[in-house]
């Protein structure tokens, strides 16, 4: 069955952004109608899902948060984790949740690929 699945990409860090959305959609069926909407930074992710909720049947959440010298970093890594994760439960509609939250660039880079386990992830919750 054909699904309408909305990406929204935060690609302040482009090169990870692009890993991630790669490998995210090696994942997707052929079938799924994919839709790519880029912000500046994942604390823009849950309000574009949000405006977005009624017209996809499933949403990836995909970006980076890379630690700094000051707080911010945990504040938007817990902010935006419990926005997807309500919005997820009131609309019961999966949101798959590719944001990586690391210590460092190097990291960060290691682990583009986990834009494949949202995917995954939002694929086992739409064929239940």
């Amino acid at each position: 069955m054909k699904k309408n699945l909305l990406i929204v990409n935060a690609n302040y860090y482009k090169d990870i952004s692009a890993g991630l959305i790669k490998s995210s959609k090696k994942k997707l069926p052929k079938n799924y109608k994919i839709k790519i909407i880029n912000v500046p930074g994942v604390f823009e992710i849950p309000v574009t899902i949000a405006k977005n909720i009624k017209k996809f049947d499933a949403f990836l959440a995909l970006g980076c948060v890379i630690k700094g010298q000051t707080p911010h970093f945990n504040f938007i890594s817990q902010a935006s984790t419990n926005a997807i994760m309500k919005l997820s439960i009131d609309s019961k509609k999966p949101i798959g949740n590719g944001i990586i939250t690391c210590l460092s660039k190097k990291q960060a880079i290691a682990r583009k690929k986990k834009g494949a386990e949202a995917a995954t992830a939002v694929i086992s919750i739409l064929s239940q």
